[in-house]
């Protein structure tokens, strides 16, 4: 109990520093947790979610590296308002200390980064709303068919568009039809602007969004789980957009915030220690607290503090990397890039701008592939026409041909998928029993 009051008592100074220093967060609440807890929140990205199976296996995975000292989570923050942030328990005092001082740089970052400014800051209380309907449908239809369901639900839940108008007029418009009269319909047969637009046809890059709206076959529990997941992925898509910077301005933060600190002799040692175990360099992926905190500390050398404050307003890692990124930051990092030739990985490009575009292409769409939906009725047969925006990077194959039964699954008709294939544009197709692929002759 003594030693709890302390890091209360604690987490109170480094508030104070944290508000001196001119970060803005939201209220704080700090829990400490075993590790079983920790790693269950870590799998499920967050305390009240629904299960699924794949949840559980990123658990043991997390959880197995944990036991064998391969990993450690030291805390995990929540993106709400207040703020939940769980410590795991067995940390020391100074590792509770620094977990604390990075955690009030990332809820600064939450509050403040123009990107998180339409987030549902009550998402616990939503996802456990969500996880009570999924459990509910496992009762009435059969858990094995909802998390069937499910299956091909999150096979491609990062396929959003968080900024997409036509899902805003959508809920707009439901919203308008629960208070509608009966003679609105009929304003709407005589309204020819609104008849013009329902023609018009663009590519739609809102793939979960465009089958849950306009899905055939789908029953409304199905319709349900799918705007659900994808509620949950539109909050989590800021996190993956800013993954860089937010590690980074947690770092930048916790370094400062230590220093103010009055650490003993013992406790500055083991602050060294654990600081460099999380700035450590990775010879095989980008270390995001490290190429962060870099990055954030040159903005401040060549421009001075506010106007770091301004970049943690906004920008994305994307653009941070694109305007920040220079060439003796590559150098001092030594980043490269690397790619597989025949059995071995070798260093294929060190030159600065080319390793910076590469990185900066590498995280389009959140480092996920850009699948637009270019008819939804193809062939005249209610078929789902999808599209590649192929940027350089081709799709992996066999995730590909994994994935393309489970949009079968929720159309419900034949899919096909246009993508790059060896400088080839070539055409995959299922039909829900085979696979198909062929070559499109390009006209002209």
């Amino acid at each position: 109990m003594e030693e709890l009051a302390y890091l209360e008592k604690t987490a109170e100074e480094i508030e104070k520093i944290a508000s001196n220093f001119g970060l803005d967060f939201f209220p704080i609440r700090f829990e400490i947790c075993p590790a079983e807890i920790i790693y269950t929140f870590g799998a499920y990205g967050m305390p009240t979610r629904f299960s699924h199976w794949t949840f559980g296996k990123a658990y043991h995975k997390m959880k197995t590296q944990y036991d064998y000292n391969l990993s450690r989570i030291y805390e995990l923050v929540i993106n709400t308002n207040p703020c939940y942030a769980f410590l795991l328990e067995g940390n020391s005092l100074i590792q509770n200390k620094l977990v604390i001082a990075h955690v009030y740089g990332h809820s600064d970052f939450f509050k403040n980064n123009w990107h998180f400014k339409n987030t549902n800051r009550q998402m616990l209380e939503t996802m456990s709303v969500h996880a009570q309907r999924i459990d509910e449908f496992s009762f009435r239809y059969g858990k094995e068919k909802v998390e069937k369901f499910l299956d091909a639900v999150l096979s491609i839940e990062e396929h959003i568009d968080p900024f997409a108008e036509w899902i805003k007029e959508q809920k707009a418009e439901k919203k308008v039809k629960d208070v509608m009269t009966p003679y609105d319909d009929l304003w709407q047969e005589i309204n020819p602007i609104k008849r013009e637009k329902e023609k018009e046809k663009k590519p739609e890059k809102d793939l979960l969004g465009f089958i849950g709206y306009n899905g055939r076959y789908l029953e409304d529990w199905q319709r349900e789980i799918i705007f659900m997941v994808r509620e949950e992925m539109e909050y989590f898509w800021p996190q993956l957009k800013t993954k860089i910077m937010n590690e980074g301005w947690a770092a930048y933060w916790h370094i400062r915030i230590m220093r103010e600190l009055d650490l003993t002799e013992v406790e500055s040692i083991e602050y060294a220690k654990l600081n460099a175990q999380i700035l450590h360099p990775s010879r095989y992926s980008i270390n995001p607290y490290l190429l962060g905190l870099k990055i954030f500390e040159d903005i401040e050398k060549r421009y001075g503090r506010e106007m770091i404050f301004e970049v943690r307003e906004i920008d994305s890692d994307q653009s941070f990397l694109r305007n920040y990124l220079t060439k003796e930051l590559v150098e001092e990092l030594d980043l490269y890039n690397f790619q597989k030739v025949g059995s071995e990985w070798r260093v294929t490009e060190k030159a600065w701008e080319k390793v910076r575009d590469n990185l900066v292409l590498t995280l389009n769409n959140c480092g996920f592939p850009y699948i637009e939906v270019t008819d939804g009725d193809y062939a005249k047969n209610g078929e789902l026409y999808l599209k590649h925006r192929f940027e350089g990077i081709e799709l992996d194959i066999y995730y590909l041909e994994k994935t393309l039964p489970y949009v079968f699954e929720l159309w419900g008709k034949p899919v096909h998928l246009e993508t790059v294939v060896d400088r080839k544009n070539v055409l995959f197709t299922y039909n829900g029993e085979k696979h198909q692929r062929k070559l499109i002759e390009k006209s002209g």
